[in-house]
């Protein structure tokens, strides 16, 4: 059973709203933890992964996970995507 349009447009916002938080916080929290930019971007990457990975699990049953407005538009333009026009979902990413 398919979730609602409404809930499937939430879970992406709030997919899309989380993921930004986790990069910046990542970001800000790395730059505290060394003065070497590569461990502070090892840093941040694998908190960046590791958040996006939850949000894929927790929200990609509902929505399908499309956090990332360039994932929405690859599927577009290499014709995997199962409907015509733009949906409420994609707006939302």
């Amino acid at each position: 059973m398919s979730a609602s349009l409404g809930r499937r447009a939430l879970a992406e916002a709030v997919g899309s709203a989380a993921l930004v938080a986790v990069v910046v916080g990542s970001g800000i929290q790395a730059t505290g933890l060394s003065r070497d930019a590569g461990v502070q971007l090892l840093a941040n990457s694998l908190a960046t992964v590791f958040g996006l990975g939850v949000l894929i699990v927790l929200l990609g049953p509902v929505s399908g996970a499309h956090f990332n407005p360039v994932v929405t538009l690859a599927a577009w333009l290499t014709d995997r995507r199962a409907d015509d026009g733009l949906k409420a979902r994609d707006v939302a990413a």
